[in-house]
């Protein structure tokens, strides 16, 4: 048995011996992808009263960045074509619905990741809380049985990657892009006043 694999069994143990968390933690590992769309909107909302150039276009980053990330990670999944740990390890607790696509990396980690930096990098209160969000992510797709530790651990870290890569490269060009539609009938989406942005 490799260590991967040892790691998963304690958490699977972990979750056999927590019966009262099934339910909580199989919603959160599941759904939990909408509480990251509301971080995004909070995010975008937050922006828009700065009327900072920089600070919305992090904002409009942060989405695009989660969707960079989960495009980067699909060629990944298929080339590593990892096992799920059910299929290695049948003796395993599972809370979900058994998928018959790959594991290794997480692709819910890869969106929770990079949603936290892309947050972060706008308010970094709010980065916080979603950083929360995102290691919680991780941990309930292990305890619900549908990863190893590794496939979250590595997807929670390039999606952070990705979407802290893909802002700095492009930062000027959206910072620019959005001082210029402030002062078109876009507007109202990016600032409450467009013509008092600062620069």
């Amino acid at each position: 048995m490799t260590l991967q694999e040892r790691w998963f069994l304690v958490v699977n143990r972990f979750a056999q011996a927590t019966p009262a968390l099934h339910r909580p933690m199989s919603l959160y590992a599941h759904y939990g992808v909408g509480l990251f769309a509301a971080v995004l909107v909070l995010s975008w909302w937050w922006a828009r009263q700065q009327e900072l150039p920089r600070v919305m276009a992090a904002a409009l980053w942060a989405p695009v960045g989660a969707l960079l990330a989960i495009g980067v990670n699909q060629p990944l999944v298929h080339l590593v074509s990892e096992a799920r740990p059910y299929s290695v390890l049948p003796q395993a607790l599972v809370l979900v619905a058994r998928s018959s696509d790959a594991s290794f990396p997480s692709d819910h980690a890869v969106m929770a990741g990079a949603v936290a930096m892309g947050v972060w990098i706008t308010n970094h209160r709010l980065g916080y809380v979603s950083a929360i969000a995102a290691l919680l992510m991780g941990l309930a797709r292990v305890y619900v049985g549908a990863h190893f530790p590794l496939d979250v651990v590595v997807g929670l870290l390039l999606g952070a990657a990705v979407s802290a890569a893909g802002f700095a490269v492009l930062q000027r060009l959206l910072v620019a892009s959005v001082a210029t539609l402030t002062h078109t009938p876009l507007h109202f989406f990016l600032t409450r006043s467009p013509h008092r942005v600062a620069p």
